[in-house]
């Protein structure tokens, strides 16, 4: 167990919480169908009250991510929340305010009324999602930053990483390959709020119009994904050279990645099974409610697949487009090495944290919610 053994471990650590993260954003994809699929304030009274049991997860989660990427591969985190700051700040927004909304929502006393609040959710689900997602585009295409190592020695200004353009990481937004990943994450979160919609609430109408948005959004993120997942298989990648250390632009480079690592490529075949299969329960089978498990276990295994491909087989996972030198890696961007295995020996404990999630939201989701729920005064209203 060397150091590029823990600089690959945790490579892997934080590309599964990333995984996990784009399946919990199916909390933000049935926020931003409110409106769609609820036709009166009941039925989306009904749908805050069936995600809102599940939003501490997608929100711990995100923090857990970005506290990963902190701990295992700083530089990452001080480039990028440092320099291209505006996309986080904006992301981080939108996540406060959909925790307001669901703890204000329907708190006696709402001055805002309760409509102010369905607007943070629908925020929180466009502009949260796409700018997520477009911002980890940004992983693929490239950013405008140098990084000077030595600059830690400047006793006025020991800055690492400079951001090269004044708009500080919302330039992102201009490259199409960028906004293709964010629409195909946003329409993929909308898929798995539908499924979950379908497996959560009892009621004839939601279920009717969750399954025709679960056909409407899967075309539309079948599209987005593909586009986007083509472009980057022909386009060039950012290699690195395994014994000098030096980036370079390579042919089809996430293609050959996929070749060589036959595990990953595999890995992606599978969970994009997966989820076809769940949508294709949520399309055509009208009896069946476990879709969104398929599904969910497929965006895991792809999200995971593609995140895979970005750090490992000498890969610059975030590169630059400013100073290919500066482009980060897992080899010039990691914590030391004691400090990897100090956290490699928490990270024992993940299995555990992860059976208490499971044994809490079967808790939840023992049975359906119903209209009847909405006046029980046993369980939580939002």
């Amino acid at each position: 167990m060397d150091y590029a053994f823990y600089q690959e471990y945790w490579w892997f650590l934080v590309s599964l919480l990333g995984a996990i993260l784009v399946f919990l954003f199916f909390v933000q994809g049935g926020q931003s169908l409110l409106y769609t699929i609820g036709k009166t304030d009941e039925e989306r009274t009904l749908m805050v009250n069936s995600i809102g049991r599940k939003w501490e997860f997608t929100f711990t989660t995100l923090v857990t991510f970005g506290g990963g990427f902190f701990a295992s591969f700083p530089l990452f985190y001080s480039t990028s929340f440092g320099g291209a700051y505006w996309p986080w700040m904006l992301i981080l927004i939108c996540f406060v305010l959909q925790a307001f909304s669901y703890e204000f929502r329907k708190k006696e006393g709402n001055i805002l009324g309760h409509k102010t609040y369905e607007a943070f959710l629908l925020l929180n689900g466009f502009v949260g999602l796409l700018l997520f997602g477009t911002a980890v585009g940004t992983f693929f295409t490239g950013s405008e930053f140098i990084v000077n190592k030595e600059n830690i020695y400047q006793p006025l200004m020991p800055v690492i990483s400079t951001w090269q353009n004044p708009l500080h990481g919302l330039e992102a937004v201009a490259n199409p390959r960028n906004v293709l990943l964010g629409l195909a994450v946003f329409f993929l979160a909308r898929v798995l709020g539908s499924l979950y919609f379908i497996n959560n609430i009892r009621h004839v109408a939601i279920n009717a119009r969750s399954r025709k948005q679960v056909l409407i959004n899967s075309i539309l993120f079948l599209v987005t994904f593909l586009a986007f997942f083509i472009w980057t298989l022909c386009a060039k990648g950012f290699a690195v050279h395994p014994e000098t250390g030096e980036v370079y632009m390579q042919n089809a480079k996430y293609f050959h990645n996929l070749i060589e690592m036959p595990l990953i490529g595999i890995m992606l075949l599978v969970g994009v099974v997966a989820l076809l299969y769940g949508i294709g329960i949520g399309v055509f089978c009208s009896r069946s409610t476990k879709g969104i498990w398929f599904a969910g276990l497929g965006t895991v295994l792809a999200v995971l697949s593609l995140l895979l491909i970005l750090g490992y087989n000498n890969t610059a996972f975030y590169p630059s487009v400013s100073d290919l030198q500066s482009s980060l890696t897992i080899r010039n961007s990691s914590s030391s090495l004691f400090t990897l295995k100090v956290m490699s020996v928490v990270s024992l404990f993940i299995p555990v944290v992860l059976a208490y999630i499971f044994y809490a939201w079967r808790m939840m989701d023992k049975k359906q919610i119903d209209t009847n729920d909405l006046k029980d005064n046993h369980n939580p209203q939002y």
